[in-house]
């Protein structure tokens, strides 16, 4: 009976070795306007829109990795970071393996926000999730950083919606007055809000994940995701397996929450961990 027993498991279809896509639930978490929705939409779709609507209630993207043996499709639910919708997240996360936790480095208060996600998927989300705290728009500050004083206006970002962008032609300065300049830089360099050191301090209490990440230029975006994929035990994945996902999905749809970014087929395109360039610098691709 024991011998049989074994032969049972052991013919068991494993996804992890025989091709078929391994499904993980990933929700994304954060105050409005720090840029969720971006940094879906360039994981998924490879793109950035500079003036992104925000989002009503939720949107549902996928996207399939292949992490060395693995494929991985990622079942993502960006959620809006208004606090109207606060009440409908654990709709969102509740059974979801992995979390994107978002701030915004321009933005105090927008960690202060996450802080607080982090504590409610810590109490409520499934035991073994695996949670990323990003720091987004991180091009805002290096624009600022590499800025000569002579350029004038820094450049703008919005990641999520218009009133982010900030300088003006009126910030030019002359190159021969240095304390204007030095004073401009000054100014520029006090645009980062969050320290990479006190977030990622704050990463380490608690056992997260840690990027800074521009959905902008795609910096850090395929990293969080690797290494989500690479944290994940398969084995929580597979003993989560059942309708979870499939409730939320047709409630989401019912609610007309989805959005024009939920119609993303997402079967046409697959990420690999293994032959994209950027991921190889981070030792997989996804």
């Amino acid at each position: 009976m024991a011998a049989s027993s074994a032969n049972a498991a052991s013919s068991k279809p494993n996804p992890a070795v025989d091709g078929k896509p391994v499904q993980v639930k990933l929700v994304l978490l954060g105050e409005a306007a720090v840029g969720k929705s971006s940094v879906v939409l360039r994981f998924v779709q490879n793109d950035f829109q500079e003036n992104k609507e925000p989002t009503i209630g939720a949107a549902f993207l996928t996207q399939k990795c292949r992490l060395e043996d693995k494929i991985i499709k990622f079942e993502i639910w960006d959620t809006a970071g208004q606090e109207r919708f606060h009440s409908l997240a654990p709709m969102y996360y509740r059974n979801a393996q992995a979390a994107i936790v978002a701030y915004d480095i321009t933005k105090s208060s927008s960690l202060d926000k996450a802080k607080s996600w982090v504590k409610e998927l810590q109490r409520q989300g499934h035991p073994n999730i695996v949670i990323a705290l990003i720091g987004n728009k991180l091009d805002l500050v290096q624009s600022d950083a590499d800025q000569s004083p002579s350029n004038g206006s820094s450049s703008s970002n919005t990641d999520d919606e218009a009133d982010d962008a900030t300088a003006t032609p009126d910030n030019a300065v002359s190159i021969a007055d240095p304390a204007a300049a030095n004073a401009n830089l000054s100014s520029s360099s006090s645009k980062r809000q969050v320290t990479k050191e006190e977030a990622e301090a704050y990463a380490q209490e608690n056992s997260l994940l840690f990027f800074e990440t521009s959905a902008k230029t795609g910096e850090g975006i395929i990293e969080v995701f690797t290494q989500i994929a690479g944290k994940i035990p398969l084995e929580a994945i597979l003993s989560g397996r059942g309708n979870n996902n499939a409730g939320g999905r047709a409630g989401a749809a019912n609610r007309g929450s989805g959005g024009a970014a939920g119609t993303n087929n997402p079967d046409d395109s697959r990420i690999n961990l293994t032959n994209n360039e950027e991921a190889k610098k981070d030792g997989c691709a996804c």
